[in-house]
Formats: C-alpha cells, structure tokens, sequence
C-alpha cells in the first residue's frame, strides 16, 4: 500500500481528527466546495437552458435559415413571391446537415370583433409544415389540418386570445388591405382550433397560424407562389457555416438569412450568459481554493510534531507533502459528493416541478428552464479537483522549511 495513502487514511479515519482544534476549518473548507459546486452546476444548467429555449422559440416561427426574394421591404410581410418549383426543395440534398425545408408565407391584417381589434400577421402554411415546434407550444384545442383542401382553420397565441376574449371553436374576421388604397380590402372569417404559448411574448402578440392557400388567393398569387422558404438544420452549432453553404447552393436572384442575422440583438443578449457562466465559475472555483489553502494550513499546523516526526525517521519532503494533498482531496471529494447530491437534486426538481418562475417579458420564458448533461457536470467535478489540488501545492511548500527538531519540540 501506498506509504502516504496509508497515513492520510488513519489521520482521516482517527475520532481525534474529527473532534480537533482544526475540524470546524475543515467543516467550512467542505461547505465552500459543496456552495461552489451546487452554484456552478446551476449557472451552467440555467444559463445553457435559458439560451436553448430562448432559441428553439424563435427557431420555432423562423426556422434556422431563411430563403426570400431580394427587396427593399423591411417588414415581416412577404413582398414579391418565388415559385415553389426549386432544386432544394422539398429536400435540400446538395447541403448535408438539412432536416426540412418548408414554404410559408406572412401578411398584415387587422383581427376585428364587435368591440375591439388587434393587427397581427397571418403566417400561413401548408401541407409540408413541421409542427413539432407548436406541439409543445399548444396549451388548448388541436392544431390545424392543412393537408386537404383550403379551411378557415386557424391557430392563435394565448396572448392574443386572452386581448380579445377569444375561445377555441370561436370564429372571427381579419381583415386584409390591397396595395391600392381605392380597392375593398379582403375579409375572412377564420375559426379558432387551437391556442399556443411559446412564452415568447414578443412573437405570440405578432403572429397566428393559417392556410397558406388564402394568402395566395389574396395576394393573387397562383397555386406554386410562396412568400420564403424556412431550412432547418440539425446541429444548432453549425448555422453560420450551414448559413453560407445554403447561400452558395441557392439562385442568386434570392437572399438568405440566419436566424442569427435576423433577431441580432436577442442572439447578442443571450452571448452574455456565456461570459456570466465563466466568471461564476471562476469565482466559485477561487473562494473554494481560498478555504481548502487556510484548511490545509490549519492540517499542517496542527501537525507540526507529526511532521517533525516523520522527517526524523527519514520522509522526504515530497511524501509528506503528498500525504496532506491526500488528506485535502478527501475533504475536496467530500464537498464534491454533497455538492452533487444536492445541486441535481435542485435541477431536477426544478425541471419536473417547476418551482422557480421568471417574467416571460424580460425572459422570453416562464420559468427557468434547465439543461442537465452528465458530460458537464462530469467536467465540472474533474476540473474543481484538479484546480483546488493544483492550488493546495502551494501552501504544502511550507512542510519543506519545517526543521524537525524545531517541529518535534512544538507545543
């Protein structure tokens, strides 16, 4: 057995050590590992979460990449329509990477009832819509079948339905206005099927989902006109590259958009985190250093005789050293175990209880999401005990100017 192993085992393992001058130290130096560790986990998985939900909503109404028409219209509407007919659709073969590609299109209009009124842009879709996103969303009703012939079915926000005291099975009109002032505007009477909550205020007070086929007829469009094309990537990590890769493999007559590009500021806002993340996580990982070094000092202190001892029967300075680094590293696992234990039961508890709630107005989500993955948490673990221990082998340099006889007379 390891010499010094076996030592830093029966110190540990002693009732003196446990009742010692040095125990309420060392009590402390394992709460501040455990805080650290429990705060780290909760930056990482909160933080990391936030960014995932913020993005799979806007993900949700936009896709990854955007296909349109070069023009000068600004706004969510669609302007000059392309044709249906391309190379990369309905699958976009020529970029690896892309899991479906969709025609939409979006016009202004104007929701009118009997006592109030409220604008908003129709989106509509078709037959090739992925839905996946909005199944999560939908919170009433059912989603909208657009697979047969044309319908009034439609799919609002529950922000919108609560502003006009709308119901599921409700029905209402929206208006539409023509490029020429002079002419009638066009007026459907659509019907509520269903309702979503993204929590992305922003977005539910900005859009309901209809057939796409009504914004063709409005628009005087025919049956292969679309508005823009909506890709979805598989890997998230990869949409700058797969961004241009798209561009590149699209006719040049067209423009195409990262998601990114396009909701700029929310992306650099949801940055931010990453850099709060890491400077938790440094702070953490530091006050929990600081007190496993003033623990070791104490340990060290407190066994000066010992090492008096040791020294005079022959130990290098190195071994005993090691048999203190030893010593801390069970007192670092320790930390780490409660730590672990009480910082997943946190996540977990927040994930499937959802305890802790956020203003979806400031958030864009109404509670905090979470992101548990063993690999980071893992990595967390491994690196706390490696700094911490990288950290204690400065202190332990005072064990190589202790004299033994000097030590062995310490009292």
């Amino acid at each position: 057995m390891n010499f010094e192993f076996f030592i830093a085992k029966r110190i540990i393992g002693s009732k003196a050590y446990k009742s010692s001058i040095s125990a309420p130290i060392i009590k402390i130096g394992i709460a501040a590992i455990t805080i650290g560790i429990v705060v780290m986990m909760i930056a990482i998985a909160t933080g990391v979460g936030l960014q995932q939900k913020i993005r799979d909503k806007v993900v949700a109404f936009n896709g990854h990449v955007t296909i349109s028409n070069y023009d000068s219209n600004n706004s969510q509407e669609s302007g000059k329509p392309i044709s249906i007919n391309q190379e990369f659709y309905p699958e976009f073969k020529m970029v690896e990477g892309v899991k479906h590609v969709q025609a939409v299109a979006t016009k202004f209009g104007v929701i009118r009832t009997e006592t109030d009124f409220e604008g908003a842009y129709l989106k509509g879709v078709g037959a090739d819509y992925n839905w996946d996103y909005f199944k999560e969303f939908l919170v009433e009703g059912r989603l909208p079948d657009y697979t047969a012939k044309r319908n009034e079915e439609v799919l609002i926000s529950e922000y919108l339905a609560n502003r006009l005291n709308f119901k599921v099975g409700d029905n209402f009109q929206m208006v539409f206005g023509k490029d020429d002032p002079e002419k009638l505007p066009n007026i459907i009477t659509y019907q509520v099927v269903g309702l979503f909550n993204s929590g992305f205020q922003d977005l539910d007070a900005t859009y309901l989902i209809g057939d796409l086929r009504h914004l063709q007829r409005i628009n005087r469009w025919s049956s292969e006109d679309i508005g823009s094309f909506e890709v979805f990537i598989d890997d998230y990590t990869k949409l700058e590259e797969k961004g241009i890769e798209i561009y590149h493999n699209t006719p040049s007559t067209f423009n195409t958009e990262t998601i990114t590009a396009r909701y700029f500021s929310i992306f650099e806002w949801i940055k931010i985190f990453d850099k709060n993340i890491i400077g938790i996580i440094g702070i953490m990982i530091l006050i929990a250093g600081i007190n496993m070094i003033t623990a070791l000092l104490v340990l060290i202190l407190e066994r000066t005789q010992m090492i008096g001892i040791l020294k005079a029967l022959g130990s290098n300075n190195w071994s005993i050293r090691k048999l203190f680094i030893y010593n801390a590293s069970y007192l670092i696992l320790l930390g780490l175990l409660w730590g672990n234990i009480i910082g997943l039961g946190l996540l977990f508890a927040q994930k499937y209880f959802k305890l802790f709630a956020l203003d979806p107005s400031v958030y864009y989500v109404t509670e905090a999401p979470v992101y548990i993955n063993f690999g980071y948490i893992l990595a967390l673990n491994i690196g706390t005990l490696v700094l911490c221990l990288l950290m204690l082998l400065i202190p332990s340099y005072i064990i190589t100017k202790i004299s033994p006889v000097k030590a062995i007379r310490f009292n």
